[in-house]
């Protein structure tokens, strides 16, 4: 048997795939030179790569346009990106190049929401679904974008109190467009049994004709709903997504206003290379169950959104960092130690347990070993021992000469949100340089230096030294 990193990954996966390939022993990410990347920037990086987050939506829509047409079904679609993956402007406004709509989850979101008006990226027209369980800030601040003009501001309910807010502050005119988020109801090896966000199935209907029926100010045009688990193909998210069309089917034969449904996000994301998802199986089922019980219940279809934030931005982004030294700890423990942090760049990994997709840059000609990878920090937690499919991370040894360089991939969604971009970081260990990878104006691909590493003076001073 061979035992270089190339052979062991051609023995166990199908091996290029889409995004990844090898040339001259040396990965290449989206046909990205890495290596001329680390030449020219060095490590740790963390690196975005904007033309993946265009081709994720346009997946998407295809995949729903094709349902739809196939099944006859009567609605449109709606891509509405998550905020809350990534907020950076260049994430958001690539995201908005492709037509889509937004999702907030808090006040400053609104903000956001402004300045892109302002900088001519959105329209008064486009769908703003404001979800959350909202502050009195919150629901102030979408209150005014609905009072400047705004005419597809859908805030969700997630209680029934939240209603007031808008009742007091959005001035007469056109009715507010109202949603509703249901409280699903988790899976049995969940810490809880029902989600903490959204209103109770049973009291919907109830609350529908109590505040919502005739009033003037308000219409209920969405039901909405979301699963921790995501969209997985199993008896609990078909169960569920029908408990949620047959209360849409309940609801719209006395409110015919209504005409959406919004499924929130949940689609996976590759953390391996054995990574497997029928992605058009799932879009054309949740089609077909929506369309089958509208017919049975013999109400209209109603439109479909999503609101896709890991699936928008997660495979756009990597950590690339080197390794800088070989530990051996005991007779059979390797320890790998790399130039950064996990906790403090891959929250992640330590706070959920959650796998990405790990691979060397280089060295694929070289013999592999088990190995234990371990980030800077004191702390005991600090550390990556097992991929998703196995519970066991390989790496090519750390021969002389070119350092071995290591990437952590898909990794676009949620975190710098949770380490905090910028900073105090663990131990102090300053965050990596952030290189972004997109077109220029002529339609070439180039990268720069969106941000530098952090310096520990700009820490100092944020301590009060």
């Amino acid at each position: 048997m061979n035992n270089t990193y190339t052979d062991l990954v051609r023995q166990t996966f199908e091996f290029p795939q889409e995004g990844f390939e090898v040339r001259d022993s040396y990965l290449r990410y989206n046909d990205l030179d890495l290596k001329a990347l680390i030449d020219k920037y060095g490590t740790p990086f963390k690196l975005t790569y904007l033309p993946k987050i265009g081709m994720q939506i346009g997946k998407a829509k295809k995949m729903f346009a094709d349902a739809i047409r196939k099944h006859r079904y009567d609605g449109q679609y709606y891509y509405c990106y998550c905020t809350k993956s990534s907020h950076f402007s260049f994430i958001v406004e690539e995201a908005l190049r492709q037509g889509i709509h937004l999702e907030t989850s808090y006040a400053y979101d609104i903000e956001i929401i402004k300045r892109l008006y302002a900088r001519k990226k959105i329209s008064k027209e486009t769908f703003v679904i404001c979800n959350g369980y909202k502050t009195k800030s919150y629901t102030r601040a979408i209150s005014r974008l609905i009072n400047s003009g705004f005419q597809n501001v859908i805030p969700v309910l997630d209680n029934k109190l939240e209603i007031e807010d808008y009742r007091r502050m959005v001035r007469a005119g056109e009715p507010v467009k109202l949603g509703i988020r249901i409280a699903a109801e988790e899976e049995p090896t969940f810490d809880f049994y029902t989600s903490r966000l959204g209103i109770r199935n049973r009291d919907i209907l109830e609350f529908y004709v109590d505040k919502i029926k005739g009033h003037e100010k308000f219409q209920l045009k969405m039901l909405h709903f979301f699963l921790n688990k995501g969209i997985k193909d199993d008896i609990y998210y078909w169960s569920e997504l029908n408990k949620v069309v047959n209360l849409y089917c309940q609801l719209k034969k006395i409110c015919p206003e209504l005409d959406s449904i919004n499924i929130g996000g949940g689609f996976p994301i590759k953390h391996s290379l054995g990574f497997d998802y029928d992605y058009e199986y799932m879009v054309n089922q949740i089609v077909l169950n929506i369309k089958a019980a509208c017919k049975k219940s013999r109400v209209p279809m109603p439109d479909i959104y999503t609101e896709f934030g890991s699936f928008t931005v997660g495979e756009s982004g990597a950590m690339i960092y080197s390794v800088l030294g070989e530990k051996l700890q005991n007779d059979r423990e390797i320890w790998y130690m790399i130039d950064s942090s996990f906790i403090t760049t891959l929250p992640d990994t330590w706070g959920i347990g959650e796998k990405f997709l790990m691979l060397p840059i280089n060295k694929w000609d070289v013999e592999y070993q088990q190995v234990n990878l371990g980030g800077l920090t004191c702390d005991s937690h600090d550390f990556y021992t097992s991929e998703e499919h196995i519970n066991q991370v390989f790496l090519p040894k750390a021969t002389k000469g070119e350092p071995l360089y290591i990437g952590f991939f898909h990794t676009g969604a949620y975190q710098d949100q949770l380490s905090g971009y910028g900073g105090i970081k663990h131990c102090l260990i300053p965050a990596p340089k952030h290189v972004v990878v997109g077109y220029d104006k002529n339609g070439q691909l180039k990268d720069w230096l969106y941000a530098k590493e952090q310096s520990g003076q700009s820490m100092l001073k944020i301590l009060g030294y």
